[in-house]
């Protein structure tokens, strides 16, 4: 199949994958097998040293994963893609298939708790450190680049300040000292924002938000542009002899692989040796998601859009941040902001938790992306890891309420927003 010839709405539903050709079942099947016969030995050889692709073990790969793989890369405008456990296990070996002890890399501050623990505190344990910059600050970002520098980290729409970051601005920095840029396009699924059209050189998602959708399966995905040289001798890892892979190295040795040097290390080292495996069925409900994305970040960006208006002209409301008031949407966003909403309830904290506590068919739950309505209070939860202090640079204030709007209809979201409101 020619995807080029195809839209977005028509990849989510058939790229990567042409009906079984041994029972020619349309759906993709659920392959739940540990392992893969080879033909011969020397087919198991060459599968092992990578001079002939195709299964091996179900660590590695696995058919549905790989279905699923295939059309994220196509969706995202990349050359390949790798699953994992969850989004967090992406971003994590992310980092670590780029950097390695005494190597720094550069991120914005306006990070998903998880990720900020993980680069805060976590990270800096195995002698990778994290130098955070405000969001869209690049004479910070320039001034914060040395010579160990090895990447750029950033997501398209902070959580939960909801900023929108310049992809751009970030992509001019990271040519200019040849970095890779890395952005976790979570917020902003393939249907939304693709960040490689904006310079990106790595994308990542949590599957577990508005991809898969309804709240039903944990994973994460790692899609490589295919446009970053990894040649150049400073990154290590890709330039000298591999000791856990037969002296490969990663830029140099897989000819026509280069171009997908950095996923092809991925799978061969992360998963092969650390095992961050996504299983089989949490692929094909991935699967299932994709094919209704075009649709449902519509109606998350129509019903996300009218509760921000809503709260916005609100008395009990001391301010809204929603991705499409941010002047940067009409660049990054044109087809939709999805469905984030952060507001500040006026009396503070206290007032914030009364309005978690008291508002009906929303869910009190630490996810977002889900079919169906979610509110949560971050101070007290997702980043109540971080210190006061550091809540206050990511742009997390305690009266801050997060919204993950759902497929509802609109005006039952609104009204039940309402009637909490006037209980505060």
């Amino acid at each position: 199949m020619d995807y080029k010839n195809y839209r977005l709405e028509t990849l989510a539903i058939h790229a990567g994958q042409v009906p079984d050709p041994t029972t020619q079942a349309r759906a993709v099947p659920v392959y739940r097998t540990t392992a893969y016969a080879f033909k011969t030995s020397q087919h198991g050889a060459d599968l092992f040293a990578l001079r002939e692709s195709g299964n091996i073990y179900a660590r590695l790969m696995n058919p549905t994963e790989d279905v699923l793989e295939q059309r994220l890369a196509t969706l995202e405008g990349g050359k390949a893609a790798v699953a994992v456990a969850s989004g967090t296990a992406a971003i994590y070996f992310t980092i670590t298939n780029i950097a390695r002890h005494g190597d720094e890399i550069v991120a914005a501050n306006n990070l998903y708790g998880g990720t900020f623990t993980q680069f805060d505190a976590i990270l800096p344990q195995q002698g990778i450190k994290v130098n955070f910059t405000p969001v869209n600050d690049f004479a910070a970002v320039e001034a914060a680049i040395n010579e160990r520098t090895r990447a750029i980290y950033i997501e398209t729409v902070g959580n939960p300040a909801l900023d929108i970051a310049d992809i751009e601005g970030y992509a001019k920095i990271a040519q200019k000292y040849h970095l890779p840029l890395v952005v976790d396009s979570t917020f902003t699924p393939p249907t939304l924002l693709r960040p490689i059209e904006h310079g990106a050189n790595i994308v990542i998602h949590s599957l577990s938000k508005w991809i898969g959708g309804h709240g039903t399966a944990i994973g994460g995905a790692v899609i490589d542009a295919g446009n970053f040289d990894w040649s150049d001798p400073k990154f290590s890892l890709y330039n000298e002899p591999d000791r856990g892979y037969h002296g490969l190295r990663f830029a140099h040795d897989l000819g026509d692989g280069n171009v997908i040097a950095f996923a092809l290390r991925f799978r061969t080292v992360a998963l092969r040796n650390q095992g961050p495996t996504l299983a089989p069925d949490a692929a094909w409900i991935f699967l299932q998601g994709l094919e209704s994305l075009p649709l449902r970040t519509l109606r998350h960006s129509e019903n996300g859009l009218a509760v921000a208006e809503f709260l916005k002209n609100h008395p009990k409301v001391a301010w809204v941040k929603y991705p499409g008031f941010d002047q940067l949407a009409e660049k990054y966003l044109p087809n939709g902001a999805n469905g984030m909403v952060v507001f500040g309830v006026k009396g503070g904290a206290a007032e914030a938790r009364k309005l978690v506590d008291n508002v009906e068919l929303f869910t009190i739950i630490a996810n977002v992306g889900d079919a169906k309505s979610l509110i949560i209070h971050p101070a007290s939860t997702t980043h109540s890891q971080l210190s006061e202090a550091d809540q206050l640079k990511s742009g997390l204030t305690p009266e801050l309420v997060r919204l993950s709007i759902g497929l509802e209809h609109k005006d039952d979201i609104i009204n039940a927003l309402d009637e909490a409101l006037k209980l505060i």
